[in-house]
Order: C-alpha cells, then structure tokens, then sequence
C-alpha cells in the first residue's frame, strides 16, 4: 500500500491587504482595508488548537510593497505570530511573497519551513495576468529559491497550471526549480495547484482540465530530482476520480489542510475521514506529516528540533 501525506494545519493571516493585482486571486484585498490579528489574539486563536491535532500553522499573507513605511510593522507581525506559534509548541510555515536576504534571515529563524511559488517563468503573464503584481516577477522569485538554499531554510514553492502558459511554459518553469534545488538541495515539495475559477477574480478563465493537470505533475515527476515531492491540493480537484489520476501521475503529498483554504476559499475540503476512504480504495494510506521534512531536521536550531521530536512522540 502507497503512502499519501498531509500536514494538519491552521492558517493565520496577517493582512489581506496586498499591493499586487493579479487577475485570478480570491485571497487579496485594497490596501487600506486593515490589518488583522495583533500578538495576542495570536495567542488565543493558537489556544484553541490544542486539542485539534493541528502540528502546522500556516503565516499567509498579503504583500505590502518593499519600499512602503508600513513594511518593517508587517515584518514585525509576521515574526512575531511565529514566535508565539513556536512558543505554544507549534511549528510555523510562513508563505508572505518575495523578501529581502535580511528579512528571510529574520523569518527563518522563527520558521521550521518557508515558502513562495514561483507560479510560471514565463515572460507572457507579465502582459497578462501579472501585469499590475510587480512581485511576480519570475527572476524576483526564482532568486527567492536560491536565497534559501544559500540561508539552508527548508522550502515549498510550485507552479500555476491552466491560465494560459503552454506545456512549454511549465516544463520551463519545472527545470529551472530542479536546477535550483541540485545546486542547493533545500526544496522539499512542489506543488501542481490547478487554477479553479472563484468569486474574487477579475478574470475569466475558465479553470485548469484534468487532463492538463495529470500531464503536468507527470512532467513534474519527470524532471524534479526524487527528493522533492509532489504536491497536489486535494479541495482543487473537481471530481472523485481526479485524485486516483492525479496519484497515479505521481503525486504523493496533499498539503496543509485546514479548516479553510484562503487562497481558495470558495472550495471547501473533504473530511479527513472522506480522504482516507477515498485513498484506501486506491491502495493508499494517509499518513500525517510535520511541515518541515526529516531529511532537514538538522538543519534547524536545536529548540525547534527538541519541538519537532515531541511532536514525532504525539504519533
């Protein structure tokens, strides 16, 4: 029987707030609309976790631009909801778009794992898509990968799939991820996340096929070294028999999941208890991961490794 894994995760998100306009989100909102959860309501959103078997929390969060006076207060949230995560014993994963060598120094020290995706390298969406997100810059985020190799912060990052790339485009953009991570050997998982269409986009598109996607994480399996997994988002798959192809292509892992996902939050997730039923008739078994994978567990200070073998204790 085949192995399928997830991480049980809760997400915070300082701020929907994001100066990028890209035309298929659901997640962002104007600036100006506010910022959400101070140090202590943290605190006691974290608190009513504890008996949840929730290992992972999620910091996600709209960008504020790296030139703008609020941005070192930004910081200043984001690291500060992952020091109060480690400190009542969870394990922080923080995904908040592109930062400077000195901001990811800061973030990684609080962080068992980070994350961006790439998206797409391809120059197009830039005209497209992208043309008001200056973040989304792909030499931006691809400069993201390595700045975290170089730093030895164990990373997730991943590809768009179905808003007008070609499958050249994607083989593209996979490549360049397995160069990155040959050279550094810092990226744990790679997610294929199918775009579904949803109640905030500005854009029409109609949503990724199936049959797009499969071919694509078969790519992904194809030219990503075989330490790195393939994610797939379980709640993005339209049908029961999609997540059978998608397994069969090579997908192995299906994320943080949650109560909501907010960069999708108009498509809700299957119960635990739904998934694992589903996988067992497949000949899987779905099995808990933390949000930082064992062969990087050294990497980390001894405090967060000490965090890490009391949550092994609790399996």
């Amino acid at each position: 029987m085949g192995v399928v894994t997830y991480s049980p995760a809760f997400t915070i998100v300082p701020t929907y707030e994001c100066f990028n306009r890209c035309d298929y989100c659901n997640f962002r909102q104007n600036p100006g609309q506010g910022w959400n959860l101070a140090g202590e309501e943290v605190r006691k959103s974290l608190a009513l976790l504890h008996n949840q078997d929730v290992c992972e929390i999620l910091i996600l969060s709209g960008e504020v631009h790296p030139r703008s006076s609020d941005r070192p207060a930004w910081l200043t949230k984001i690291y500060q909801a992952c020091q109060v995560a480690l400190e009542m014993g969870f394990l922080p994963h923080t995904n908040v778009g592109p930062l400077s060598w000195a901001e990811m120094m800061a973030l990684g020290s609080v962080n068992v794992s980070m994350g961006l995706m790439v998206e797409q390298v391809t120059p197009r969406w830039r005209e497209t898509i992208h043309r008001y997100a200056p973040s989304k810059d792909p030499e931006l985020r691809l400069n993201q990968l390595r700045q975290a190799g170089v730093l030895r912060i164990p990373f997730t990052t991943g590809i768009l799939v179905g808003l007008g790339e070609s499958v050249g485009d994607r083989h593209t953009s996979l490549r360049e991820i397995a160069k990155i991570h040959r050279q550094y050997g810092h990226i744990q998982e790679v997610i294929i996340q199918p775009y579904q269409p949803g109640s905030g986009q500005v854009s029409s598109w109609a949503g990724c096929s199936m049959g797009e996607l499969v071919e694509t994480i078969a790519m992904a399996r194809s030219l990503l070294p075989m330490d790195i997994a393939i994610q797939v988002p379980p709640n993005l798959l339209m049908q029961p028999q999609d997540l059978k192809a998608a397994l069969r292509a090579g997908a192995r892992d299906l994320g943080g999941i949650g109560p909501v996902d907010e960069v999708n939050p108009d498509y809700g997730h299957m119960t635990l208890a739904q998934m694992a039923a589903q996988l067992s008739r497949e000949d899987f078994r779905l099995e808990k991961r933390l949000p930082v994978y064992p062969q990087y567990e050294d990497w980390l200070p001894i405090s967060m490794q000490r965090a890490i073998a009391q949550w092994k204790q609790r399996a």
